[in-house]
């Protein structure tokens, strides 16, 4: 709140540089409800993991900078957009969203903005003064939304272009085709548009690269990637790939039976490969629907990896066990979050005692409730275990007796998802 005590002659700049700084000191909750009002009214802004995280960081980006400029009296035409928007701008077009829901995206943004800054101003008792800083900061935020939004539309346009220019159109088309469509697809017909052997089996991948490291030689280095990897697992056809985004890209293995270990391969390619992607795998399927459900499972696996906040290049398949489970915690991982605190407590916290106690905890539960087993399993004295489950017991604050299913899946969620469903340590 704005201090009543303050003498009303004050220099305006300095009601709107107090006002903008307090609200600045709250940058991560204002973020995070314009953030969800967008993403309520419009629904093409409902993306892949990838997009909306691009979003988080686009809204957190132009409060920042709009608050910035208001706190420090910059001049709205010296202020650049965040990387983020001009990012979340191209991610859109590569991803086919309309350019109105960009528009939309920064009005309805700047509506949500002035009702935070109605709040905040509301506690100045003179008229006059109020009224003055309104106008200030609502000019100036008009004049924001106006000059941002022409850069980040000029991005979407151009990025739009060459996006359509340079994709792997035609057969991408045809895929996404196979993909989406709800008409029955016979095998051959499929397999004469895609030139690519659909009655056998397929493994669907997802791969991506970091955002933070793109070069701009990611598509060239994924198409090589997908070539060697079906040489070193023994793909019995040319590989199928199709870019998404100047980063990512789907693929599929294709095999004539159902060959056990492919995975396990695809790890060990992995593991000798500098620069390798990031890579989630579906699961081996035969036919048309096969194609179609292993990717499927692919994407499941790939939105979990990155909700978990794997950073790191990793390879995370559909078959990896409780992944199927996670996944669907995964579709919305605010409950989850809530419904993990609820189930664990305490031992919810993101700390390294709590997660040493949470893999105790789940070897444990694993093993039958054997701390024998468990000790073995983790290499760890009988009593060693024994005192850590107590812990774990302790600080989730009631037994596991009653709800153990629900402590086991808690458990799961926080071992796939880490951060993103534990309490951090501000709460």
């Amino acid at each position: 709140m704005i201090d009543p005590g303050l003498d009303d002659s004050a220099d305006l700049s300095g009601y709107v540089a107090r006002a903008a700084e307090r609200m600045h000191e709250r940058l991560a909750e204002v973020s995070s409800f314009i953030r969800r009002s967008l993403e309520e009214e419009i629904p093409e802004l409902h993306g892949d993991a990838r997009i909306a995280e691009l979003h988080r960081a686009s809204v957190e980006g132009n409060v920042d900078t709009l608050l910035r400029a208001l706190r420090y009296d910059i001049a709205v035409e010296r202020v650049e957009a965040p990387t983020a928007a001009l990012e979340f701008a191209r991610r859109l077009a590569q991803h086919d969203v309309p350019v109105n829901a960009l528009v939309r995206a920064y009005r309805l943004g700047q509506r949500r903005m002035n009702e935070l800054v109605f709040r905040e101003v509301r506690a100045i008792d003179a008229v006059p003064v109020r009224l003055a800083v309104l106008e200030a900061i609502t000019a100036t935020l008009f004049e924001y939304i106006d000059w941002i939004s022409q850069q980040v539309v000029t991005v979407y346009e151009e990025e739009r272009e060459r996006w359509l220019e340079n994709q792997n159109s035609l057969r991408g088309l045809r895929v996404r085709e196979l993909l989406t469509s709800t008409e029955p697809i016979g095998v051959d017909e499929a397999t004469a548009k895609l030139q690519y052997p659909m009655r056998w089996h397929h493994l669907a991948m997802v791969m991506w690269y970091p955002e933070r490291k793109v070069s701009g030689d990611e598509l060239s280095w994924l198409q090589r990637f997908v070539r060697e990897l079906g040489h070193a697992t023994n793909a019995m056809a040319t590989p199928l790939f199709v870019a998404t985004d100047q980063t990512s890209g789907w693929a599929w293995l294709s095999y004539q039976s159902a060959t056990p270990g492919v995975v396990a391969a695809i790890r060990q390619f992995v593991k000798g490969r500098p620069n390798s992607p990031s890579l989630a795998t579906g699961t081996l399927l035969p036919g048309v629907e096969g194609f179609r459900r292993s990717h499927r499972k692919a994407e499941e696996a790939r939105g979990l990896a990155i909700a978990g906040g794997h950073r790191a290049p990793t390879v995370i398949s559909a078959t990896d066990p409780g992944l199927s489970a996670a996944a669907l915690l995964c579709r919305d991982v605010d409950a989850a979050r809530e419904w993990v605190t609820e189930v664990l407590g305490n031992l919810a916290a993101d700390n390294d005692n709590d997660a040493r106690l949470r893999e105790t905890l789940t070897v444990f539960l694993r093993c039958g409730a054997s701390y024998k087993l468990a000790a073995d399993e983790l290499n760890l004295h009988f009593n060693s275990v024994k005192y850590r489950v107590g812990r774990a017991v302790v600080r989730r604050g009631r037994p596991i007796t009653q709800d153990r299913l629900d402590v086991e899946i808690a458990l799961l969620a926080t071992q796939w998802l880490g951060a993103a469903v534990l309490k951090s340590a501000s709460e």
